[in-house]
C-alpha cells in the first residue's frame, strides 16, 4: 500500500501538470522557455558578441609595461639633443642619463585611425546577428509545427481508439447473441471461435496505438517539458500566406555575411593609418658619476602601413570567395527543392480538404451499412464472414478520416514553416 502511494505521489506533479494544458498555447509558451529554444538565443548573443569584437578592434589599446634592461656597455636612457650632451660631458658632476642597468616602467597606446577591414568586419558580425535570429525564429516555427503535428497524431491515434472500442462493443453484443445460437445448435461454434479472434485483434490493434501514443507524448515532452495524457483540442483559425522562402532567410543572410568577410579580407591588404603612443619612465645610477637619475620620455607617431607581399592573406581571400560560392550552390538548391515542395504541399492540402469531407460522408454510410448487416445476419441472412466484414469496413473508414486529418494539419504546418508564418496565429 505504502509503494502504491509512493508512485502516485512520483507521478502526481505531471498528472497536476497534464490537468494544466488546456490549449495549444500552452505547449508554445513552454516551448519558449524550454533549454531547446534558448539555444537559438545563445546563439544571437554570441553574434551579437561578434559584432562587439569587430568595432572594440576601433577603439585604443592600451598597455601597461615594466622592464629591466642590463646592457654590457652604458645605453642611453632617453634621446638626448647634441647641445645638452655636450653641456653634460663638460660638468662630471651631471649624471649623464646612461647606464648599463636600467629600470623603466610605462604606458604605450595604440588605435587605428584608418583601417576599412575593421568596418566590414563589423558589417559582416551585423549580419550574422540577422542571420541567428532569423534562425532562431524558423527553428521554432520548425517546433511548434512538431508540437502541433504530434498533437494532430495524438488525436488521430485517439479517434482510433474509440472506434475500435466501439467496434468492440459492437462485436460483444452479437457475441452474445452467437452464443445462444451455438447453445441452441443453430449457429457452429466456428462462429464463436471467429468472434473471439476479431475481439483479439481489436485488443492488439488498441495495444498497438497506445505505443505509437507513448511516443508522440514523450516527443511533446521532450520539446516542451510538458506531459500530456491526452491529445489537446485544436482550431485551425487561418491559413498560410505565400510570402516567399522564409525559411531560407538565415542562409541568405548568412551568405551576405560571407560576401562582407570575403571583401574585408580583401580590405586588409589596403595602406592602414594607424596611430601610436609611448610614455616611458626610466630609473638607472648614471655611469659617470653613480648619481640616481629618473628621466621621462614620450613619443606619438601616426604610422601608414602599406601591405606589399602577404601570401597568406591572398590563400585566405580565395577560400573566402569559395566559402560564398558553396552557400550560393546550397541556397540555389534548396530553393528549388523548397519550390517544388511547397507546390506540392499546395496541391495536397486542397485534396486533404476535399477528402476530410468525402471521409466524413463516407463513414455516416459505412454506419448505416453495418447497421442493415447486423440485422442481416442476426436474421440469418448473412453469414459472420461478411457481417465482420462490414465491421472491418467502418473501422478501415474511420481510420482514413481520422488519418487525413492529421496530414491536412502537418501539410498546413509544412507551408507555415517553409513560408515562416507565424504558427500562433494559425491554430488555437
Amino acid at each position: 500500500m505504502i509503494k502504491r502511494i509512493l508512485i502516485i505521489i512520483g507521478f502526481l506533479p505531471m498528472l497536476l501538470k497534464a490537468q494544466e494544458v488546456g490549449s495549444i498555447q500552452v505547449l508554445f509558451d513552454s516551448l519558449k522557455t524550454h533549454p531547446q529554444t534558448l539555444t537559438g538565443e545563445l546563439n544571437m548573443e554570441k553574434a551579437l558578441a561578434g559584432k562587439k569584437i569587430a568595432t572594440g578592434m576601433l577603439y585604443p589599446t592600451i598597455d601597461l609595461f615594466g622592464a629591466y634592461n642590463y646592457a654590457t656597455s652604458p645605453s642611453g636612457m632617453l634621446p638626448i639633443a647634441p647641445n645638452e650632451l655636450l653641456a653634460m660631458v663638460k660638468d662630471p658632476s651631471v649624471a649623464q642619463p646612461f647606464s648599463e642597468n636600467i629600470l623603466r616602467a610605462g604606458a604605450s597606446i595604440s588605435m587605428p585611425i584608418f583601417a576599412k577591414s575593421i568596418y566590414t568586419m563589423a558589417a559582416k558580425a551585423k549580419t550574422m546577428y540577422k542571420s541567428a535570429a532569423q534562425k532562431s525564429y524558423i527553428d521554432l516555427l520548425k517546433d511548434e509545427a512538431m508540437i502541433v503535428s504530434l498533437n494532430a497524431n495524438l488525436k488521430y491515434m485517439n479517434g482510433m481508439i474509440k472506434a475500435l472500442e466501439k467496434k468492440k462493443q459492437s462485436i460483444e453484443k452479437t457475441k452474445e447473441i452467437i452464443e445462444i445460437k451455438v447453445n441452441n445448435q443453430r449457429a457452429p461454434k466456428s462462429a464463436l471461435l471467429k468472434i473471439n479472434d476479431a475481439l483479439n485483434q481489436i485488443d492488439l490493434a488498441k495495444s498497438s496505438i497506445q505505443l505509437k501514443k507513448s511516443e508522440a507524448v514523450s516527443l511533446i515532452q521532450s520539446l516542451t517539458g510538458v506531459y500530456i495524457t491526452a491529445d489537446i483540442a485544436m482550431q485551425q483559425t487561418g491559413t498560410y500566406t505565400d510570402s516567399g522562402l522564409v525559411a531560407l532567410d538565415p542562409l541568405r543572410y548568412k551568405i551576405e555575411a560571407e560576401r562582407l568577410n570575403a571583401r574585408a579580407e580583401k580590405e586588409k591588404l589596403w595602406p592602414m593609418l594607424v596611430a601610436q603612443g609611448n610614455y616611458n619612465h626610466s630609473m638607472a645610477d648614471a655611469y659617470n658619476n653613480d648619481m640616481g637619475v629618473n628621466k621621462d620620455f614620450a613619443t606619438i607617431n601616426v604610422v601608414l602601413k602599406v601591405p606589399i607581399f602577404r601570401k597568406a592573406q591572398y590563400s585566405k581571400i580565395k577560400m573566402a570567395n569559395l566559402e560564398v560560392q558553396t552557400l550560393q550552390n546550397d541556397l540555389a538548391q534548396k530553393e528549388l527543392e523548397l519550390t517544388a515542395q511547397a507546390k506540392q504541399l499546395q496541391i495536397n492540402l486542397q485534396i486533404l480538404d476535399n477528402q476530410v469531407e468525402l471521409y466524413k460522408q463516407s463513414v455516416k454510410d459505412k454506419e448505416g451499412l453495418l447497421k442493415i448487416a447486423k440485422v442481416a445476419f442476426d436474421n440469418n441472412r448473412m453469414p459472420i464472414e461478411d457481417y465482420l466484414k462490414y465491421e472491418d469496413d467502418l473501422l478501415m473508414e474511420q481510420s482514413k478520416f481520422y488519418k487525413t486529418e492529421a496530414q491536412k494539419w502537418q501539410t498546413l504546418m509544412k507551408l507555415a514553416v517553409i513560408y515562416g508564418n507565424n504558427i500562433e496565429n494559425l491554430v488555437k
